[in-house]
């Protein structure tokens, strides 16, 4: 499950140019969605507004490609349509943070108990390594020999 993204079916608001050219159709622009999910360190939720920049040229159906081109990284212009929407999903996918976080200094939960650590701001626990554990008990004072 990813900790962000863009929900299905959502909105997104486009600003784009569509020009012909002598291979295609340029498309340009900037596309903005909403963002959502959850801090990768607390699990707070998410929310914000993502621009991204898109630029992408639609070859016309009868335009040879040159060699060094692979055609299937190329869009086309089919039956006088375009698909927008592979090049805005790989826009937005790019953009989006690999860990997102709430804050740059949040801290995060406890890795022992799941505690919020930004509400607990003294929290720790006595980990003791078990290789030790014999050890430990023979300090204790109450300990009868």
């Amino acid at each position: 499950m990813a900790l962000i993204g863009v929900q299905e079916g959502s909105d997104i608001e486009l600003d784009l140019r569509l020009e012909a050219v002598h291979e295609g159709i340029l498309v340009s622009g900037t596309a903005v969605a909403e963002v959502t999910g959850e801090c990768g360190r607390c699990l707070d939720p998410l929310a914000y507004d993502l621009e991204v920049n898109v630029q992408e040229l639609f070859f016309y159906e009868g335009v040879l490609l040159s060699d060094e081109e692979d055609d299937e990284e190329q869009r086309r212009v089919e039956h006088d349509v375009i698909d927008l929407e592979p090049v805005l999903r790989d826009a937005v996918v790019t953009m989006l943070p690999f860990q997102p976080v709430c804050r740059e200094d949040c801290q995060g939960l406890c890795s022992e108990c799941g505690a919020r650590l930004e509400d607990e701001p003294g929290h720790h626990h006595e980990v003791l390594d078990p290789r030790w554990a014999a050890l430990a008990d023979m300090a204790k004072p109450d300990r009868q020999n």
